[in-house]
């Protein structure tokens, strides 16, 4: 398959556990090395060839709109949530109208990959995408290749590449937030807020939620501390 043409960006959530940093501003907009965290998956996006880009706003929605007025690639288009916070899930629902009928990437913001091996985030996604067989396909992280991570782990994944969240105390994946999703388990959601997890459970239970290991480095941006260990990493790299 060929690299998704649409994105689903999650923008709209109020960035709780990096406070005081988002009492006057929304996390997408957190600077890391001088950059904002939604510039960095907005480029990832860019560079994998992606056209357009739906964004969900909710908290300080004016500045995240301010912030993406000039940018063009990828195209940029406003999911507005100020009504309701619809949560991961009821996010994507609300925006199923702008996606068509082929796979889409989504991902979150609070996370900064790094690429090794010439294999970019987007194309690990893309070249084992199989419409067949899969209705969501999540990147996954070794817990040795993070930071700013302080969990057991996410998923278990099997030898076909199917993957169920953990079912012991620990697991050896982190999900990185980036996935490709079919719209057709989208509109399997009620409306309102919920969570992804719920399509992820109704695809697991056909065998059709899969999982592909990430090669890189990935960087959990979602409190201060991960934000600090960021900033280090970036800087050795500089």
């Amino acid at each position: 398959m060929t690299t998704p043409n649409t994105a689903m960006v999650l923008a709209a959530g109020l960035g709780t556990r990096m406070r005081p940093l988002t009492d006057q501003k929304p996390k997408p907009l957190i600077n890391v090395s001088g950059k904002a965290l939604i510039d960095y998956t907005l480029d990832r996006f860019s560079k994998a060839g992606v056209a357009r880009a739906i964004v969900n706003v909710h908290y300080r929605s004016d500045q995240v709109e301010t912030h993406l007025k000039d940018r063009t690639a990828p195209q940029i288009i406003i999911s507005d949530e100020r009504g309701q916070l619809l949560e991961t899930g009821g996010g994507l629902k609300k925006a199923r109208v702008h996606f068509g009928e082929t796979p889409v990437f989504c991902t979150n913001t609070d996370a900064i990959m790094v690429d090794q091996n010439g294999k970019d985030a987007c194309a690990a996604l893309s070249d084992c995408w199989n419409d067949k067989d899969m209705d969501a396909l999540l990147l996954l992280a070794p817990i040795e290749h993070t930071s700013g991570y302080d969990g057991n782990g996410d998923f278990d994944r099997s030898a076909d590449g199917q993957i169920a969240l953990r079912s012991n105390e620990t697991a050896p994946f982190v999900f990185t937030g980036l996935q490709i999703i079919s719209p057709a388990l989208i509109e399997e959601g009620p409306d309102g807020p919920f969570s992804t997890k719920l399509l992820w459970d109704i695809a697991a239970s056909r065998g059709r939620l899969h999982g592909v290991v990430y090669d890189g480095y990935w960087m959990h941006v979602g409190d201060p501390d991960g934000l600090e260990k960021a900033e280090r990493f970036l800087a050795r790299g500089k």
